[in-house]
């Protein structure tokens, strides 16, 4: 009977610990997380309330992280902006292959489909980069019915 009480403590302790990992998974911010896990005591449980709380990214950082994402977490799919508006930095007369697009806000989108389009000369033209409900990009742009598929590489 003691041995069971010992195991059921130990086990105890481990599903502590296990909850307090998965709550610090759970975060979306990378520095808040690593905090969350530098919080956790080594070799005892962990009281979950300890974690630091979730703190949403700003608008910026999220348009910052646009399209960069690998592998979203759960919790953070709620707070992800599904497209982005910009302007294509400079004179703009369409795209072929790989085409590298540098957006005014700094991110630098390639071609990935191999279309390609020639369109008559613009300035600047709006742009909005849109995520599907499966994940991919496409670019579109203001005066045209094409939109490319686009992966961001910058």
């Amino acid at each position: 009977m003691k041995a069971l009480f010992v195991l059921l403590f130990v086990s105890g302790a481990a599903l502590a610990d296990d909850a307090a990992m998965l709550q610090c998974r759970s975060i979306a911010d990378v520095p808040g997380r690593v905090a969350c896990y530098d919080a956790i005591p080594l070799g005892k449980a962990a009281p979950v309330a300890a974690a630091p709380a979730v703190v949403a990214p700003t608008a910026q950082q999220r348009e910052q992280r646009f399209g960069m994402e690998t592998i979203k977490p759960a919790k953070a799919a709620a707070v992800e902006d599904n497209s982005i508006s910009s302007t294509i930095a400079g004179k703009f007369d369409g795209w072929s292959g790989n085409t590298l697009i540098k957006l005014s806000n700094g991110q630098v989108w390639r071609i990935v489909d191999g279309s390609s389009a020639v369109l008559s000369p613009m300035s600047n033209p709006k742009v909005t980069v849109e995520r599907n409900f499966v994940g991919t990009f496409f670019l579109k742009i203001e005066g045209t019915n094409n939109s490319p598929k686009v992966r961001r590489v910058q």
